[in-house]
């Protein structure tokens, strides 16, 4: 049976029996929680720490240098900026060609490659995006 001290706890629920209560787990201390707390932070920590160390794997020119996060986010705006150049000038390059490219293909290239743009530092726009190649569409954006 169900004792007057069980029902009213805040863990219990309308119509269910003792048996079927779920068991209030004990709180955690303090100590518990500042260590909870730091482990979460160290793991946030590490897991930033791995992806910048993919970073420097994957973008030329920083692997085997030390690193600050700073420049490993600037080269890698540098490299994504190139790339998408690249891709935009391989675009252009089977366009004058005669062929076609897939409309998808190049709202890709036109959308990334303007976020991209918009993270300079400078802003300045630079290279194809100010050359009159891009064909700029309100449905492209």
């Amino acid at each position: 049976m169900s004792s007057p001290n069980k029902s009213n706890s805040p863990a219990a629920q309308p119509g269910a029996t003792e048996a079927e209560q779920p068991e209030e787990k004990p709180r955690l201390t303090e100590a518990e929680k500042k260590q909870n707390h730091i482990a979460s932070e160290q793991k946030r920590r590490q897991a930033i720490r791995e992806g910048f160390d993919r970073l420097t794997e994957l973008v030329p020119g920083l692997e085997g240098q030390g690193r600050s996060e700073g420049l490993v986010l600037k080269r890698t705006v540098e490299f994504m900026r190139d790339q998408l150049a690249e891709r935009q000038a391989l675009v252009d390059r089977i366009e004058s060609t005669g062929a076609e490219v897939d409309e998808k293909h190049k709202k890709w290239v036109f959308r990334y490659f303007v976020k991209w743009m918009a993270l300079s530092t400078d802003g300045e726009l630079q290279g194809i995006a100010t050359s009159g190649k891009w064909r700029v569409e309100e449905s492209m954006i």
